[in-house]
């Protein structure tokens, strides 16, 4: 089922994520289902369950929404339960990024380059990956949502404030997306 994404502002956003009860599979794949029926309506490239007001550590990644950029990521689709980064490089890489929950701003964000992240798949069973490029940074972006962390947190405190007139006209929704957007 599509559902509302919610925005800058939302208290949902800034909550630590809960784990996820394996055990509870229906429930999961219900959450599962939902987080990619929204992702498919969206103009984004991943979603995490606080983005649709739910307080798991859940995440999906679609890399075919990039593709045309990053043509490695075709065919790239993750389900992510209870994701664990282990290792992740020293190396570090700047890339512009944006979020369904911050629609509209655009900005550089510095992020490991490679990460290894543990997790557990739609079929509930365990993997362990490798992931560089694109593929880490679509990745770290939708797992910080899980600890109640945005992009814009990890920007330059100079450049929070300047953007902070068009962060609060999104808590107040004063913005136009192509999705069904809630605040709080």
């Amino acid at each position: 089922m599509i559902k509302p994404i919610y925005l800058y502002g939302a208290e949902v956003l800034r909550r630590k994520a809960d784990e996820a009860d394996l055990n509870r599979k229906e429930e999961l794949q219900q959450l599962i289902t939902d987080l990619h029926d929204t992702l498919a309506r969206s103009e984004g490239c991943g979603l995490a369950a606080p983005q649709i007001g739910v307080s798991l550590r859940v995440l999906v990644v679609d890399g075919d929404e990039v593709a045309d950029t990053y043509d490695y990521l075709k065919g790239f689709k993750r389900t992510m339960i209870n994701p664990v980064i282990v290792s992740e490089s020293e190396k570090q890489n700047e890339y512009s990024e944006g979020c369904l929950s911050v629609p509209g701003i655009y900005a550089d964000v510095t992020r490991p380059a490679a990460i290894t992240v543990e997790y557990y798949n739609e079929r509930f069973e365990k993997v362990r990956e490798d992931l560089d490029k694109f593929a880490a940074r679509m990745v770290q972006h939708e797992m910080s949502h899980l600890d109640g962390v945005l992009f814009t947190d990890l920007l330059p405190p100079i450049r929070r404030k300047m953007l902070s007139k068009k962060l609060g006209n999104i808590s107040h929704g004063k913005v136009s997306t192509v999705y069904n957007t809630k605040i709080k």
